[in-house]
């Protein structure tokens, strides 16, 4: 028969608890991101394909807000097409947006978004976006970005949404430089 006295033991379990710990520590952000997507905690919006989309629009109409922004490394002028956006849960949307680099060099960046109230976020679906993928921008070179997007008809059924109906869908653009040094710009 095997015998453990406590003085073994203790290290043997402070051990195994640092690598579950450790685990956690680096499973933590995919399952955090995995959560916000399910549940559209934050605002997180879904994503979605082609095969998803509604085949029924419901008759209640929201208003839809575009705030555009850059971080103040990044001298680039964002905006939308138009500022505001009146649609109904199950119509399909294109919404133009325009960045100029007023910079005399190459520089590039990232946006990030979020939907306010953030409820909205798990309805607000998108077939296509430029968002999370880095941009690369000439001096004075001009362009041009598409969202493709439409609210879930389901978001007049949810009792947090039902009596909402003016949305704010947040952009900002960073600097790719930004991100590569970790936020500390």
């Amino acid at each position: 028969m095997i015998s453990f006295s406590n003085r073994r033991l203790t290290p043997i379990i402070l051990v195994l608890i640092f690598l579950i710990m450790l685990g956690l520590s680096f499973a933590s952000v995919p399952l955090y991101d995995l959560f916000c997507r399910v549940t559209g905690f934050g605002g997180t919006t879904q994503n979605a394909s082609n095969k998803e989309i509604p085949k029924i629009i419901v008759n209640q109409d929201y208003k839809i807000r575009f705030d555009t922004n850059s971080n103040g490394n990044l001298d680039w002028k964002f905006y939308p097409e138009k500022n505001t956006l009146k649609l109904k849960p199950g119509e399909i949307h294109n919404v133009n947006f325009f960045v100029e680099n007023n910079s005399a060099k190459l520089s590039s960046g990232s946006a990030t978004f979020n939907v306010s109230p953030s409820p909205f976020g798990i309805y607000l679906n998108k077939i296509g976006c430029f968002c999370f993928e880095k941009q690369t921008l000439k001096p004075g070179e001009k362009k041009n970005f598409v969202l493709t997007f439409f609210l879930d008809p389901e978001v007049v059924d949810d009792s947090k949404t039902n009596e909402i109906s003016d949305v704010t869908l947040s952009f900002t653009f960073f600097s790719s430089d930004y991100y590569e040094k970790g936020g500390k710009v």
